[in-house]
């Protein structure tokens, strides 16, 4: 995002960080900041102990508290508004969901994975869950990615949420100056005639707005096809609807976004039509 002196995620007014106190949040922090100090949001920081894992709470508690404080200080010092989240419980998702509803998050970011000890948040199927059900959209950033929008690869099958996926990738490039890749699988020829009608949907939409676009419809799995578009294309961010077409012609969410996500070296932002 270096040179970008305004917000190229649209209005982000508050931003829900959560964090594991393992070394695969440091991206989410690093861009949580760097986001908050463009589009001069607020950050608010959680971090959920399992208590089903938590054999030494006063130990544990003491160390999470210094470990979002020191979160806070990072930002404070960025000149970002930010304040810490401790909470105790059986299904993190749940407890990160309705802290998103509560403050009214515009976005959720997490880490691509997280440690598998008393603060096991992300990645999986904690990350999933919350990608489900979150009210607002996700961005998931690996440790040592950098999100500069300049190359984004938004994949889409024609639904309402890849729909507003392609709107939001779209959007992004604009103000970054960025470029668009308009992707869609396919798995046979019988499907190659919709896939590019889609692809070329999108296209039209990033040119109508002075976006570069190109289209890919390859064959091949979904996951497996993005991962390596992305990973061989200097992608820096990857797009995706929360929820895709049902049957045969599903792409989005369930097994492929978590796939995608968890083979990816870009950040992945995952977008909800609204209602």
């Amino acid at each position: 995002m270096n040179g970008v002196n305004f917000c190229p995620l649209g209005s982000l007014e508050i931003l829900l960080l959560a964090v594991d106190g393992s070394e695969y949040s440091e991206g989410a922090i690093k861009e949580s900041i760097a986001f908050a100090k463009m589009c001069f949001s607020k950050i608010h920081v959680i971090t959920v102990i399992d208590i089903n894992l938590a054999y030494n709470t006063a130990g544990v508690e003491e160390e999470t508290v210094e470990y979002l404080n020191s979160i806070k200080t990072r930002a404070v010092h960025e000149g970002v508004e930010c304040e810490t989240i401790f909470h105790y419980g059986e299904e993190p998702h749940l407890l990160i969901v309705d802290e998103a509803s509560k403050k009214k998050a515009d976005m959720i970011i997490v880490g691509k994975h997280g440690r598998k000890g008393l603060l096991k948040l992300m990645m999986g199927e904690v990350a999933s869950k919350v990608i489900g059900d979150a009210p607002c959209k996700v961005l998931v950033v690996p440790k040592a990615a950098k999100i500069e929008c300049k190359k984004i690869l938004i994949a889409t099958d024609g639904s309402a949420h890849s729909n507003a996926a392609a709107a939001e990738a779209v959007g992004i490039a604009k103000k970054c100056g960025g470029s668009i890749i308009a992707f869609s699988a396919v798995h046979s020829e019988e499907e190659m005639e919709e896939a590019a009608s889609n692809v070329k949907k999108v296209a039209e939409m990033a040119q109508s707005e002075g976006v570069p676009a190109e289209t890919l419809t390859p064959k091949g799995k979904s996951y497996e096809v993005i991962v390596e578009t992305a990973n061989g294309r200097g992608v820096d961010l990857i797009v995706m609807g929360t929820y895709g077409k049902t049957a045969l012609k599903r792409l989005l969410m369930g097994s492929t976004a978590e796939k995608v996500i968890g083979l990816a070296g870009c950040a992945v932002l995952v977008v909800k039509a609204r209602p």
